[in-house]
């Protein structure tokens, strides 16, 4: 919503002011130049990124115009959440969640947080590793290096799009001075031309830079850092549910564990400790 709202208000700003000082909207409307600017730098794009990267980059797109579902109530679940499971661990064992981590939606605890259950990466992350903890083979350390690793992969793959994103809107001002160049050799060729008329042609040409830098900061540019947000946000969710899971292999309470997760949450998005307290309590009595 608030991309949306950045683009109007960007577009607003920048054509209004230009228009109020008599300056003639049409002239931006150059195909020609804009097709030089896309495909090349769309073009470069697919040659650096592959058949995989591409397919990542789609795949993220959506996300761009979605608010992240990351937020204090959905931390909130999270840690209600886990909190039952700990405390059915450490009333009944570890052997008590099996059924719950081996599938996750039929399991009565997970199932009464659905904005934790339809999170399909993060409810993967943690069934796992609670899997390995029910197994008793692997000690706090190994476990947390394992998370460690896991997580800088997939760090790694959320950064393809970001990094894509990126590289297009560096390269639109490159190709915005190709078309430029063009524009400016087309020119030179029709000198022959009354003045008005090559006015126009060296107006076009012009276009072509413009065209290439508004592109790229004012359009790309902030979709990439959207999007890194987002990742940023996700990666956060995850070492959540690290340093929560940690704490219980470690032998601390469900209730201290769940305050070691809180602890690695900041801003508006950390509730407090007598919020989660009383969320806990009310998600507990279900």
């Amino acid at each position: 919503m608030f991309v949306i709202i950045g683009y109007i208000f960007m577009c607003v700003c920048i054509l209004g002011a230009y228009a109020a000082h008599g300056g003639h909207l049409a002239v931006f409307w150059q195909p020609s130049e804009i097709v030089i600017i896309f495909g090349g730098a769309i073009g470069a794009m697919i040659a650096a990124q592959g058949g995989k990267g591409m397919k990542q980059t789609v795949a993220a797109l959506p996300l761009l115009f979605k608010n992240t579902p990351y937020t204090k109530p959905f931390f909130m679940d999270l840690f209600a959440m886990m909190f039952e499971i700990l405390s059915k661990v450490r009333k009944e064992g570890l052997m008590s969640i099996e059924t719950d981590i081996e599938d996750p939606h039929s399991s009565p605890i997970i199932s009464k947080y659905p904005s934790i259950e339809k999170d399909h990466h993060l409810t993967e992350f943690l069934c796992d590793y609670l899997r390995l903890m029910v197994g008793g083979n692997l000690n706090s350390m190994e476990i947390e290096n394992l998370m460690d690793v896991e997580l800088d992969a997939h760090h790694a793959d959320a950064h393809v799009a970001v990094d894509a994103i990126t590289k297009l809107a560096d390269g639109l001002p490159a190709f915005g001075i190709v078309a430029a160049v063009m524009g400016v050799v087309h020119v030179m060729g029709s000198l022959h031309l009354p003045p008005p008329a090559l006015g126009e042609l060296i107006g076009a040409a012009l276009v072509g830079t413009f065209m290439g830098i508004w592109l790229a900061y004012g359009f790309f540019g902030p979709l990439a850092t959207v999007l890194e947000k987002q990742n940023a946000a996700t990666s956060i969710a995850f070492q959540s549910v690290k340093v929560t899971l940690l704490a219980s292999l470690n032998g601390y309470a469900p209730q201290v564990a769940v305050e070691f997760g809180r602890k690695a949450l900041s801003g508006s998005d950390r509730p407090s400790f007598k919020e989660l307290e009383e969320h806990v309590k009310s998600a507990k009595g279900k």
